[in-house]
């Protein structure tokens, strides 16, 4: 099950990768300018923010979170297709506005993948699915931009939009089969709800549970007689009591909060690196697919990075005699938040190895690197040593990316881990919207300044996220 998923979600992921250069390339083929270009990136992200929360609830809610991914992932097939069919056909203001409604669906291709892990290994393998799922995402950054520069040099930016929705599709079945829960959804409860052994919730004062994803009632109590009508209620649900419960989770929790800012600051400022890779590379070269390979470049560092980062971090075990392996250090996050998920002793974290703050201070330290590596592009007069500043970033967004979702993991309840997950990963894609909407004009303008406020943008990201004083 776990291959499967692992297949799927590097499907989904690497199609995700390419659309956003994809589109890049192909709306500066098409306008000849990176204005409408960027803004037609923006639009497919900025919408993020409205669609994460909702997908979020209803993944917890569903009894088979599997095929609403798989919805997700052929609307936002077909959203892309439709895009190419009326680029340059159509005012400029009608494709962007397609692209918002398509990037309502992203979130389910990043956190709503992630959030189904519990599902697919099990509570006791959770720290070996983390790992593996963190590196899909380097595959997936890696493939995904070097496929683009690829065949955008023989086909042009639409044949790469093709194919990123062509991997899209091809992950429908690995989604469409994902575990159910067998027949009972998470939901976000109040405090004044308990849950029976089967995970049925109970309010005081009430001998009947509510069974998720059946119209059908628990017994309890005599286990007879109808549901009362605030059961039913609760059964129906109120989906803005859930999404404040999410928002609370990570609003409340200090290193959630610190983590998921910094980490939408640092998006905002990844843009600039992004939407300027092409600009970048049609200046240095003459061809825009060549800063797509840059982007490739940055995704390959981020893979080295993490395989090193595994073997600095390597317990040292007399009883593990076997090899240290890229996943290790990814591994022990998710063994680290599976203890701290039970004990809920923050006492306890610190003397696990790592330590209580190990992954906030990595992920501080790798924001920073990200920002070195966009100052060496912004100042690069030659192809390679834009190559050069595009792999130094990369040594800092890899082992960012790790941290950060080993303090997601560590931070996030079990009950609201989906929602936790797709929102933030939908105010990450929105704060990326935003930074390719400011991108635009400054690299038409100058790609050095672009670049240049992306790295000003990662020193502040960087200052937010690391840790002061004590945890708590």
């Amino acid at each position: 099950m776990l291959f499967r998923y692992m297949a799927g979600a590097v499907s989904a992921r690497t199609g995700d990768e390419m659309s956003g250069p994809a589109l890049l390339v192909m709306g500066l083929a098409v306008t000849g300018s990176p204005v409408p270009a960027s803004w037609l990136l923006a639009g497919l992200t900025v919408s993020a923010a409205a669609g994460g929360p909702l997908l979020g609830v209803l993944l917890d809610r569903s009894a088979r979170p599997g095929r609403l991914l798989a919805s997700c992932l052929l609307g936002y097939a077909g959203g892309l297709l439709l895009i190419l069919a009326l680029l340059g056909r159509v005012p400029d203001a009608v494709v962007i506005g397609l692209a918002v409604v398509t990037g309502l669906l992203g979130p389910a291709l990043t956190g709503g993948w992630t959030a189904q892990l519990p599902l697919v290994s099990g509570p006791g393998r959770l720290g070996r699915a983390t790992a593996l799922d963190s590196m899909s995402y380097n595959v997936a950054g890696l493939a995904g931009p070097a496929l683009v520069g690829a065949v955008a040099a023989f086909g042009g930016g639409g044949a790469a939009v093709l194919v990123s929705a062509g991997l899209l599709i091809a992950a429908l079945p690995a989604a469409y089969g994902l575990p159910s829960r067998g027949g009972l959804a998470v939901r976000a409860g109040t405090d004044d709800e308990t849950r029976t052994a089967t995970g049925h919730r109970v309010r005081p004062g009430t001998s009947h549970g509510v069974r998720a994803g059946t119209g059908h009632g628990v017994r309890g109590g005599t286990g007879r007689g109808e549901l009362p009508a605030r059961v039913v209620r609760a059964k129906v649900g109120m989906v803005g009591t859930e999404v404040k419960a999410g928002v609370s989770a990570i609003v409340r929790n200090v290193a959630l909060r610190r983590a998921t800012v910094g980490s939408m600051v640092s998006c905002c400022g990844l843009a600039m690196l992004v939407v300027s890779a092409p600009v970048l590379g049609e200046r240095l070269t003459g061809q825009s697919g060549h800063g797509a390979l840059l982007l490739a470049v940055t995704a390959a560092a981020g893979l080295t990075a993490n395989a090193v980062l595994a073997v600095l971090t390597r317990p040292r075990s007399p009883t593990r005699a076997d090899a240290p392996r890229p996943w290790d250090v990814a591994e022990q996050a998710g063994d680290l938040a599976e203890q701290t998920e039970h004990s809920g002793n923050r006492a306890e974290r610190a003397g696990n190895g790592l330590g209580a703050r190990f992954w906030d201070v990595v992920q501080a330290a790798g924001t920073a690197v990200l920002g070195v590596g966009m100052v060496v592009l912004a100042v690069s007069g030659t192809f390679w040593v834009a190559v050069v500043g595009a792999a130094v970033a990369g040594l800092g967004e890899g082992p960012q990316l790790t941290a950060l979702f080993a303090v997601r993991h560590r931070e996030a309840p079990a009950r609201l881990r989906s929602q936790v997950f797709t929102m933030a990963a939908s105010v990450k894609i929105t704060s990326f919207a935003l930074g390719s909407a400011l991108a635009g004009p400054l690299a038409a303008y100058d790609v050095g300044i672009a670049l240049l406020t992306g790295a000003a943008l990662q020193a502040t990201a960087a200052a937010v996220l690391l840790p002061r004083g004590r945890s708590g």
